[in-house]
């Protein structure tokens, strides 16, 4: 008599044939690879739209991790305000518990104001804002965060070192619909949500370190974006509290309170 098998899971469930599961695959395939062409080309209309708008300002809300040597990551907080006419006038500031600083850039000299230290510093840099970003990075080792997102053409800056890309979907920043993606390089990951719509500006950035334990994180947030002539109330004239001391520019510096270097130094 022959022997009956009892129905299971195994028996139950047709298998999909190879050819099948190569057309699945291959469906995979080509819709990641559509994500990918559209996040790339999203972020290309996002770097020219950037690229075409000869002033724009906007405000923003920033956290930076730090690691310290017993490997607890601690966050600072800081907010600030951002002014830029092209293609060489620039202003910034920044205030948080350990530093408010006023940034002017007029196209000759970069003035740094410290306000709660009552000292200022210059550094001499002709050129337009690219040129001040690059030599501040790599002359002077005082990189500005976020600064790529300024610069003439964002994506020659950032797609170049780009080794892979995810679309994630839609987001909402401050109440704005965005497009949010993800890109790797060989160094760090970065997110970035870009603003839905005419005006497709950067509302959230944020980058991870693959190169440093904890893996620290910048983020800014960014909020009250304004382009054209009516963005910039600013004159980019530094102004000099009264008794202030000038100082060399590489010493207005964040100065860490103790309670967040604790032993050793802070990556």
């Amino acid at each position: 008599m022959p022997m009956r098998y009892g129905r299971s899971l195994k028996t139950s469930v047709a298998l999909p044939s190879m050819t099948a599961l190569a057309v699945v695959a291959g469906l995979f395939a080509t819709t990641a690879s559509a994500d990918e062409q559209d996040a790339r080309r999203i972020f290309q209309e996002m770097s020219d739209y950037m690229a075409a708008q000869t002033a724009f300002s906007f405000t923003y809300d920033a956290t930076l991790d730090l690691v310290t040597p017993e490997e607890q990551t601690l966050t600072l907080a800081s907010s600030g305000t951002v002014s830029v006419a092209r293609p060489d006038k620039m202003a910034a500031t920044r205030t948080g518990g350990f530093a408010d600083v006023e940034m002017v850039f007029d196209g000759k000299t970069m003035t740094f104001v410290a306000k709660s230290a009552n000292a200022y510093g210059e550094i001499d840099v002709p050129g337009d804002i690219d040129n001040l970003i690059d030599t501040l990075r790599d002359t002077y080792k005082r990189p500005l965060p976020a600064a790529d997102l300024l610069m003439a053409d964002v994506n020659a800056q950032l797609m170049p070192l780009v080794t892979d890309v995810k679309d994630l979907g839609s987001g909402v920043v401050g109440g704005i619909e965005c497009n949010h993606f993800a890109f790797r390089t060989d160094d760090v990951d970065w997110q970035i949500w870009i603003a839905v719509g005419d005006a497709p500006h950067p509302c959230r950035y944020t980058i991870s370190s693959k190169t440093v334990g904890g893996s620290p994180q910048y983020t800014m947030v960014v909020s009250d974006w304004k382009a054209g002539a009516d963005a910039v109330g600013s004159d980019f004239t530094a102004v000099i509290p009264d008794g202030a001391t000038k100082v060399d520019a590489n010493a207005i510096a964040d100065k860490l309170p103790d309670n967040f270097t604790l032993t050793g130094d802070a990556k």
